[in-house]
């Protein structure tokens, strides 16, 4: 079965650029930029990433954004992960950076957006993949700098295809965003919410109903709600999860508890992705891998993933149709 997810085209939904810093880079970087971090060696990095819930992992997580300051130091990071989707057969990803995060560390909105845009664009001239953009709102930020930074981006609309909201779900529901993601909605931008990881299944309805999400990020714990999980389903609302993020940081104890296949078999729009891979233990085909070991699926429920994913983009009806024709060509020949 590895060898058929290795060669199965993919499409990646939900992944974290600042969430890629692979420790090796991180030290390139601090190094180039003369920054002290507190870890002695790439080692000492992948061995602090041992996390207990979400916040034991930000606190880690934005602490190694701190070496990112320059156009360059984006591109690089994004280069890096655009290689990693060539190896893993990835022909699509749509990724989340997180603007705030470095802003109010003085670095310029320009700085990031452009260094991150700049390597999407050289991956599709000399990768041959297509990427979409999307920027995430911290939401244990309060509203008013979500407004700050919607306003930093609108001389880049260009390159950004929609709006999230990430960071700490706990104590930060939906409805503390409604009035910047109706205004990101009444601008253009396509909206998406993490909800339902940590939070409760309420928090996946309120991002549905409130926020007018197109997609949920996460959203496992719509098992939680039946009347929900039946809305879902009739909807084929996605839900863009991350197995081994949710293990990671206990949201199942192990991969063999995890929902994700029964959620396929329920006929919900379930995707697999990597979140935060640097720190998660794997990308995308370490994924598929982990799911397929502890769950069993077989090789067209694996390949559903994938065209859930390509029915679930933020690209053309005509580039879907493309995907899904290689992906189902994929699937008769192996």
């Amino acid at each position: 079965m590895q060898a058929f997810i290795e060669g199965l085209p993919k499409v990646e939904l939900h992944l974290h650029i600042e969430g890629t810093l692979e420790p090796e880079l991180m030290f390139a970087l601090a190094k180039r930029n003369n920054i002290t971090i507190p870890f002695s060696s790439p080692k000492e990095v992948s061995q602090a990433y041992q996390f207990e819930n979400l916040q034991s992992f930000l606190d880690i997580y934005y602490q190694g954004a701190n070496v990112l300051i320059k156009e360059q130091d984006f591109f690089d990071l994004t280069w890096a992960y655009l290689l990693r989707c060539q190896q893993d057969n990835v022909v699509h990803t749509e990724i989340f950076f997180d603007p705030q995060t470095h802003t109010d560390r003085g670095i310029a909105f320009d700085t990031v957006v452009n260094g991150i845009h700049r390597a999407l664009t050289q991956a599709k001239q000399e990768l041959g993949i297509s990427s979409q953009l999307i920027m995430s709102f911290l939401r244990h930020l309060d509203e008013d700098a979500a407004f700050t930074t919607l306003a930093q981006a609108l001389p880049h609309k260009d390159k950004i295809i929609a709006v999230g909201l990430d960071s700490s779900e706990v104590g930060n529901p939906p409805e503390k965003f409604t009035g910047v993601f109706t205004k990101a909605k009444q601008l253009g931008f396509l909206t998406v919410a993490h909800a339902g990881e940590e939070g409760p299944a309420s928090y996946i309805n309120d991002a549905i109903n409130m926020l007018k999400v197109a997609r949920v990020d996460h959203g496992v714990r719509c098992v939680d709600n039946e009347e929900l999980l039946a809305q879902l389903i009739t909807t084929k609302m996605p839900l863009t999860v991350c197995p081994l993020s949710n293990t990671k940081l206990a949201v199942f104890d192990t991969m063999e508890q995890h929902n994700i296949v029964e959620l396929l078999r329920k006929n919900v729009c379930v995707t697999i992705n990597s979140d935060d891979p640097a720190y998660f233990g794997g990308y995308m085909n370490d994924n598929f891998i982990a799911v397929s070991n502890a769950l069993k699926p077989s090789k067209q429920e694996l390949a559903q993933f994938t065209l859930n994913a390509i029915e679930a983009s933020f690209i053309s009806i005509e580039e879907k149709e493309r995907l899904v024709t290689l992906t189902q060509y994929y699937l008769n020949d192996f």
